[in-house]
């Protein structure tokens, strides 16, 4: 009696697995999918050569004046002049250390929160929150400590739009969460007043609060005191950005089941106890690919701050299309400011995507 032995399997062929496996089932499946691969395949490899030809094989790079850019590329000598109004806007030249400092400081502070395995990071957390922007503001600002004033109006590029950014993002988020718990509150009157205001203020658009913000908020205050223009803009990105973050975080608070809430009051925990140790940690979890497409929205929205005389990087970026002795590189301004915005926005969503997988429990499905 024979006994049957079993062949070891055989390797799947060559062209169903890797590249050649991939393209033949997605690309070239059939012959109407071939035809149409290799046109888009053609246009497509066509449009990213002449993009390289003209970005960087025929492109201008080193020059001081227009004279320099005698290809038929780009001209990044645009870009090298522009280099510091880019920047910084119109700081003094001799105080640019101080929003230099400013860059290096944030990178520091931005890597040592990312990085997992930094000592203390609740608090530099809690330092880079309560204390570094006041920190800052001095710095760029001065008046004090033998720092010369820089009013505000001469700040401008990737300097302002940081700035308008960053305190967005970090003010927006506390005062979110209060009004996603205001509107679940039991007690009426809270209820709808955090209702209204983020009914009122998502209804409206941030072009008309920042002109609210520019010209009626000083109506506002006592006479004779004035209010800084950077400071309007703020208020207005920080309550508009406030009122989509609570309707975020609303979202993430009823997606948290029943029986977690349950749990909590029978542990005895009080209202707040439930929600800084229970709920909100998952709320906050689940909501985070929201809440980062939030702040990458609010990132590119500081680019409306142009209407109201502020000159953020896209407002360096056109005033230097009119100036007189570059005009005609208005393409390389545009490229450049689009450039500055995808890498801080795809850097936010990266680090969300990261985020997620790492805090991921069991809510994915």
């Amino acid at each position: 009696m024979s006994i049957h032995q079993f062949q070891p399997d055989l390797p799947p062929p060559t062209n169903s697995v890797g590249v050649v496996g991939w393209l033949r089932k997605n690309l070239f499946n059939g012959p109407i999918n071939s035809i149409v691969s290799l046109i888009l395949g053609y246009l497509v490899l066509s449009m990213v050569l002449s993009i390289v030809d003209w970005a960087f094989v025929n492109a201008d790079w080193i020059g001081t004046t227009r004279d320099d850019c005698t290809s038929a590329g780009a001209c990044w000598v645009f870009i090298s002049v522009r280099w510091e109004q880019f920047m910084y806007g119109f700081y003094p030249e001799a105080e640019l250390w101080r929003p230099r400092l400013f860059y290096a400081t944030l990178a520091i502070f931005v890597a040592a929160l990312m990085w997992e395995k930094t000592p203390k990071r609740t608090w530099i957390w809690l330092f880079f929150v309560n204390v570094y922007p006041f920190l800052i503001a001095i710095l760029l600002y001065g008046g004090v400590f033998g720092l010369e004033v820089v009013e505000t109006h001469k700040w401008g590029g990737l300097l302002v739009t940081l700035i308008i950014a960053l305190i967005g993002i970090v003010v927006s988020l506390p005062i979110g969460v209060f009004l996603a718990l205001g509107r679940r509150s039991e007690m009426p009157i809270i209820r709808s007043m955090c209702t209204v205001y983020i009914e009122v203020w998502r209804g409206v658009p941030l072009i008309t609060v920042l002109f609210m913000a520019s010209v009626m908020l000083p109506l506002f205050l006592s006479e004779g005191m004035e209010t800084d223009k950077l400071i309007r803009a703020l208020v207005g990105v920080v309550l508009f950005s406030a009122a989509y973050m609570a309707e975020v975080i609303r979202g993430g608070l009823q997606a948290i089941p029943s029986g977690q809430y349950e749990a909590a009051d029978a542990l005895g925990l009080s209202y707040w106890q439930k929600m800084r140790l229970i709920i909100l940690p998952q709320a906050l979890k689940i909501t985070i690919p929201s809440i980062v497409n939030t702040f990458i929205g609010l990132f590119k929205d500081t680019s409306l701050v142009l209407i109201i005389g502020m000159f953020d990087v896209l407002g360096i970026g056109q005033s230097a299309n009119t100036d007189p002795e570059w005009l005609g590189f208005a393409i390389e301004s545009y490229v450049f400011v689009a450039l500055v915005f995808w890498v801080f926005c795809f850097g936010m969503s990266r680090y969300s995507i990261w985020l997620e997988n790492k805090l991921h429990t069991g809510h994915k499905r």
